[in-house]
């Protein structure tokens, strides 16, 4: 087992397993995936830690314990067909691939996108789709989705996403003000968005149309 190997199975013991993700699907592809491959130059070192890094364009990886936790409040079964808002360096959207049928995953930063596709590539993860949009307006060529991820902070449900939502469809966003935020998860029942609150989170601007403006 090299060092990397040894610092994420400590990630999933120490900082989800011990921290109450129970899932055992979630917990098997956060131990498989080599968040490492994620970062680049000096911050891969710290790659296992339970904390957001920098990726560049004043974006951030997501903090296990949070991806972790999302990922967890989707209820994947092993064939949905995801749509992740806010590609950033590609973990979320690896971590999902390999619990769901397919993943349709939007960055608004072209950098980003061209770096997540390398690195979906170099894994062999053929199960994503990417583009450069503004996802906000999400996708619709592609919609209904049975489950939704939004991994930046929103001021509001944005209401494409919201229609994006197939029934019976789980979508999971954080929303609150730009420096702090709840997670909120919401159901579709007979049309309806029935909406449930998790956890306190921190996560960069949505920016967008149906978000928040940029600064």
């Amino acid at each position: 087992m090299n060092t990397f190997d040894a610092a994420r199975e400590r990630m999933v013991r120490e900082h989800l397993s011990a921290r109450g993700i129970r899932d055992p699907r979630v917990l098997q592809a956060m131990g498989s995936v080599p968040r490492h491959l994620f970062v680049e130059g000096p911050l891969r070192t710290r790659a296992y830690e339970d904390s957001a890094l920098p990726i560049g364009q004043d974006q951030t990886i997501s903090q296990p314990w949070i991806v972790a936790r999302m990922t967890e409040l989707l209820c994947l079964g092993g064939k949905e067909r995801v749509l992740e808002i806010g590609t950033g360096s590609g973990y979320q959207a690896a971590v999902l691939a390999a619990l769901c049928g397919r993943v349709y995953t939007v960055e608004r930063h072209s950098a980003l996108t061209s770096l997540a596709k390398k690195r979906f590539g170099d894994l062999g993860l053929d199960n994503i789709l990417c583009r450069t949009a503004d996802g906000t307006i999400g996708w619709s060529d592609h919609a209904p989705f049975d489950r939704i991820l939004v991994t930046a902070g929103a001021p509001e449900l944005p209401q494409a996403l919201a229609r994006q939502l197939g029934e019976g469809g789980i979508l999971v966003i954080p929303v609150g003000d730009r420096a702090r935020q709840e997670l909120v998860v919401i159901h579709k029942r007979d049309g309806r968005l029935v909406e449930n609150r998790d956890s306190g989170c921190a996560f960069v601007p949505l920016v967008g149309r149906e978000g928040w403006k940029p600064a």
